[in-house]
Order: C-alpha cells, then sequence, then structure tokens
C-alpha cells in the first residue's frame, strides 16, 4: 500500500518558513486593521431622481410666474416702491401779483428770500455739532436761542427735512453760506412787502408765511394773485445726482391787481384821523371816500392801525377794518333822506313849515327833545339846525313803508360788493308793529345799525342826483349798474338845503372848506349798552363836495372821543374839512366859488 504524500505539512512548513524569512520586515510594517472595501456597481434609484427634477422644475416655473406676475399682471407696486426711492418733485412757485393804485404805485410786492433748513442725518453724519462756536453763530444770525437750535436738531436726528427760519434776507442767507456748516441748506422763497405800510394795511390786508393772503384784498382775491404754481419731475441716483428729467409743469404767475384807491388820498386821510384819534384820545376813527360819479372807492384807512411788514407787533383788534366790519346808529346824518322820504312821498314840498314849538315833544310816555327851540322851520331851517322835532313830525306824517324804503334803496342793510373779507350788513329794522316814538326815532338815526361804508355809499347817490351806483375797489370795472332810486329834482334840493349846514349858523361850519361849496351833514350818537345806552358817543361827519358838480362823498367817524367835546360837528368836522381839501386838490377839481368862510 502506497502512502500519499503530506502535501499539508510540507505547505505549513513552507508557510512558516516564508512567515520567518521575512521577520525583519515584519517588524518593520505592522499588518493594517482597516478593512478594504471593494468597488461596486452603483444602483440608480430613479423615484429619488424624479422628486428632485419635480423640485427644481417647480421652483423654476414659480419663480417664472411670479416675474411673470410681478412684470405683467401687477407691475406697479414695484414701480411705486422704485419712484419712492429715486422720482423728486420739485415746487416752481410763482411769483405773486402786484397790487398797485390807480396811478400804478405799488402797495404790495413780493421780494426775494430765502428759508434756512437743516437734514439732521447729514449733520450728524459728517461729525455732528462739534464746532459749537459755528453752530452758535448760526443760531444768532437767525435769532434762535443757542441750546434750543441744538436740541431741535438733535430731537429730528433721523429726519432728512426740519425748518429753521423761513424768510431771511439774502445778507442773512449770505452770511450762512459762507458758515459752510454740513446739513444746512438755502430755499429761495419770497416775502410780501408793503411800501405804504400802516396807511393801507386795513385795506390792503396781509399774507401768511406761506404766501397765501390773511386779510383784505390779498385774501378776498388771493387765487387770482397767487397764479399757479409750476412741477419739475426728475430722478435721481443714490448719491442725489439728477439722472433723469421726467417731466416739467410751466408756472402760471400771479395776475398783478388795480385799485382804485390813490395812495395820495389815502396818506391824507390817515395822517388826518390818525392825530384826531391821538387828540381826542378816542378809540378808534375812520375815514371813508368815494367818487360819486363812478362808484370808487378813493380812500379807506382806520386808526390805530398796524404795521404789516412787522409780524411781531400785530395785535387781532389792531386789524380789522372798521370801515367794514364795525356797525353804528348813525344819528343825525341820516336826516337828509328823511326829507328825501317825505319829498317823494309827496307829504311835504318846499313852503312846507313845521312847528316845532319849543324844542321838547310828548310821544306817549316818552320825550323828543332839540337841542335849541327853532319855533316854525321851513325843510332847510331843520336840516341846517339839525332838529330831531322837525324829522320825527315828518316822519310820523308819512308811511312808515315810505321811509324804511328810502333807506333800503339807498343802501342800508345791504352788503356793499365790494368782495372784502369781514364785511357785515348792519342791523336794519324790521318789526311787525312800531310805535309812534320808535318811528321818530328812526327819523334821527337811532334803531338801525350801518357801516360808514354804507353811508357813504348813501350820501354818494344822494350826491349823483338819486342815481344808485354800485361801489367797487378794482379798477376796471366799466359794467353799468346804476339805477335811479331818488328823483333827481328832489335830490338837488336836499343837496342844497346840507350846504347850509356848513354855512354860518349850521351845525358844521367846521367842516367847510374855502372855495368850495360843500353839502354836509353832522350826526352825534350815543353807544347802546346793556339796557340802554352808554356814555360814550360816536362823532360823525358825511358830506358831498362840490355841490356845484358833486364828485367826493366823504364819512369821517371818530368813537369814543373823551372830553367835553364829542359833537360831530366839533371832533368829526375839522377833520372831514382837512381831508375834502386835499382830496379835492390833489384831484385837480376847481373850486366853485364858496363866499362863506369857515368859523
Amino acid at each position: 500500500m502506497t502512502k500519499k504524500p503530506r502535501t499539508d505539512k510540507v505547505t505549513n512548513t513552507q508557510k512558516g518558513k516564508a512567515a520567518k524569512a521575512p521577520a525583519s520586515k515584519a517588524k518593520a510594517k505592522k499588518p493594517s486593521n482597516k478593512r478594504v472595501i471593494k468597488d461596486e456597481p452603483v444602483t440608480l434609484i430613479r423615484w429619488r431622481l424624479g422628486v428632485i427634477l419635480f423640485c427644481v422644475f417647480a421652483i423654476f416655473f414659480a419663480l417664472v410666474a411670479r416675474v411673470a406676475y410681478i412684470q405683467i399682471i401687477e407691475p406697479d407696486n414695484l414701480i411705486k416702491q422704485g419712484d419712492l426711492r429715486s422720482v423728486r418733485v420739485k415746487s416752481l412757485p410763482s411769483a405773486r401779483g402786484i397790487i398797485s393804485d390807480r396811478n400804478d404805485e405799488p402797495l404790495a410786492v413780493s421780494v426775494p428770500v430765502q428759508a434756512v433748513w437743516a437734514d439732521p442725518k447729514t449733520i450728524f453724519k459728517e461729525g455732528g455739532l462739534a464746532e459749537k462756536d459755528r453752530w452758535y453763530a448760526l443760531a444768532d444770525v437767525l435769532g434762535l436761542e443757542r441750546e434750543g437750535m441744538i436740541d431741535k436738531l438733535e430731537r429730528n436726528k433721523t429726519k432728512r427735512f426740519v425748518y429753521l427760519q423761513r424768510q431771511v434776507s439774502p445778507a442773512m442767507a449770505n452770511y450762512i453760506r459762507e458758515l459752510k456748516l454740513a446739513g444746512i441748506g438755502l430755499k429761495a422763497e419770497s416775502r410780501r412787502y408793503y411800501p405804504t405800510g400802516e396807511v393801507s394795511a386795513h385795506l390792503i390786508g396781509m399774507t401768511g408765511i406761506d404766501g397765501h393772503g390773511l386779510e383784505g384784498v390779498e385774501r378776498s382775491y388771493d387765487k387770482w394773485l397767487t397764479g399757479e404754481a409750476g412741477k419739475r419731475t426728475i430722478r435721481k441716483d443714490r448719491y442725489g445726482r439728477v439722472v433723469e428729467n421726467i417731466s416739467l409743469e410751466k408756472r402760471e404767475e400771479g395776475k398783478p391787481l388795480q385799485l382804485t384807491i390813490d395812495q395820495r388820498l389815502q396818506a391824507i386821510s390817515y395822517r388826518a384821523i390818525k392825530q384826531a384819534v391821538a387828540d381826542y384820545r378816542a378809540t378808534s376813527g375812520s375815514v371813508i371816500m368815494l367818487d360819486v360819479k363812478t362808484g370808487e372807492v378813493l380812500s379807506m384807512v382806520n386808526a390805530p392801525s398796524y404795521n404789516p411788514n412787522n409780524r411781531a407787533t400785530l395785535q387781532s383788534f389792531l386789524m380789522r377794518n372798521r370801515i367794514i366790519t364795525d356797525s353804528m346808529e348813525p344819528g343825525s346824518t341820516v336826516k337828509p333822506f328823511v326829507v328825501l322820504a317825505a319829498l317823494e312821498n309827496g307829504s311835504v314840498d318846499m313852503d312846507t313849515v313845521i312847528d316845532t314849538g319849543n324844542g321838547l315833544m310828548q310821544i306817549g310816555g316818552s320825550r323828543v327833545r332839540d337841542t335849541s327851540a327853532i319855533g316854525k322851520a321851513d325843510l332847510t331851517t331843520i336840516l341846517k339846525k339839525s332838529s330831531n322835532i322837525g324829522v320825527a313830525k315828518m316822519a310820523l306824517d308819512m308811511p312808515l313803508e315810505a321811509l324804511l324804503g328810502m333807506y333800503s334803496s339807498v343802501g342800508f342793510g345791504e352788503i356793499s360788493g365790494l368782495n372784502l373779507i369781514g364785511e357785515t350788513s348792519g342791523i336794519f329794522p324790521n318789526r311787525r308793529r312800531w310805535s309812534n316814538f320808535e318811528i321818530a326815532t328812526l327819523s334821527f338815526g337811532y334803531g338801525l345799525s350801518i357801516t360808514p361804508l354804507q353811508l357813504a355809499h348813501a350820501y354818494a347817490t344822494l350826491g349823483n342826483h338819486g342815481l344808485y351806483q354800485p361801489i367797487h375797489i378794482i379798477e376796471g370795472n366799466r359794467e353799468d349798474l346804476s339805477k335811479q332810486v331818488i328823483g333827481e329834482e328832489n335830490s338837488n334840493l336836499v343837496l342844497s338845503m346840507m350846504e347850509t349846514v356848513t354855512q354860518p349858523g349850521g351845525t358844521a361850519t367846521k367842516a367847510a372848506v374855502p372855495g368850495y361849496r360843500v353839502a354836509a351833514k353832522t350826526g352825534t350818537s350815543r353807544k347802546a349798552s346793556a339796557g340802554g345806552y352808554s356814555d360814550e358817543y360816536v362823532a360823525i361827519t358825511a358830506g358831498i363836495a362840490p355841490v356845484s358838480d358833486p364828485r367826493i362823498a366823504l364819512v369821517v367817524v371818530i368813537n369814543e372821543p373823551q372830553g367835553d367835546s364829542y359833537y360831530g360837528g366839533t371832533v368829526a368836522g375839522p377833520v372831514f374839512a382837512e381831508v375834502m381839501k386835499g382830496a379835492l386838490q390833489i384831484l385837480n377839481i376847481a373850486p366853485d366859488e364858496n363866499k362863506f368862510k369857515p368859523n
């Protein structure tokens, strides 16, 4: 039996020898414990790929849809947001129109000034208020309290625009430029300047700091004077540089306005009434002058007045145009219209004689008195001596409607149509029942209230031979709206009667003007108070000149004169004479040979 060789032993031996052979190498390199991973083919998971591709395309289509929505369907919002950040609209203010008198003398003009503004964000970005001396210099030139201005800037750190001062002069603006303060800018604007100052302040009025009218003609005709501001639309980049001019709307300059007043007459009227108010320590005084033939306002002044160029001294009670806002009981100045009403009604004529007795007339439980007994008197004497009893008897002998109709036809109780802010219509009586005493008092100016303007308009109608001419203050009004409200013959008769009032023996001798025939009437009315009448008076003189060819109607009112002299003829008469004389000379009206001299 043959034995098989033990190959396994040999193999093991060889393995042992082989293992022993590189013994030195085994010491040098230790066997690694890392597991060797053999490469295997990658298997594609299709559902995962589908999910990823679906998400990618979904996001893509969502973005495309969003872009399409923004760009095509609703682009306005982003355009608006972009415009808010880049588009700027710059206002181009129009110059306010000039106001001038009938001779083209300027009464209100616009002058260039600057507004000082600050950009607090830029100020603090550029170093803030480190150089205090320069900032204090800015506060001083603007008339601001130093620390107050600093606090204002610090309170508005995040803002880009804050006004520091408006309407500074060019000299101040140049000084501010030289300071070279970061974040401080100047903006061009205009300021209203009134060359006549306080003389025409009540009539012209004034504008606010933004250039819109607040009082007088400035307010009533604000839209006409202001015009339309222009507008420039531009686009700026992030550095403030203009990159596109988008549009330009041209501005429409304000239109000029020419008034009917004559500044020379304004000046002499204001000087006279201001002096009278001071002399008699009166509360106020007013003068209104009308052109009889055209209805133009030639002069309208009040005292005390105010300076519209100095806003620091403005007080509301000084800014009221009393000629149109304050009503008064006219007193004896309405007596010519009572005589007119009686003549028009036919209850009296030029041959009528009225017995006024001993200057005292009993009506029910009340009495009517005259300042002096004149006995039996004709119509001329009744007006000359200003008899309350004479006109009361005339009023009681005619229908009440005739008297009220006369008052209404000459403009009492009506707005004048001058279009001035604050005008009142007064108080025109309208009762169902009238006592005889109420009718009597109505005939000598009590029981109704009118404005000085209404009284002047009534006298202008009388001087125009009974032709009612609407009054106006804007030059160029050629519309004829006149109407005959009083008979021409009767108007001329009463005008002749009124001329005797300024002659010796009349109540208005101090209203006479040498060389001219003047028809006037004075009035003194007590001021109403709670429960009756006070001890304060209103002195009035109203009249027309020259009688031969009436041109001017003038009314002078002095409110609450102090002292023993408070009668219309004594207080207001001299003012009337002074203003009327100056007006007749300035207007170059020829004398009509008045042979009487004032006392």
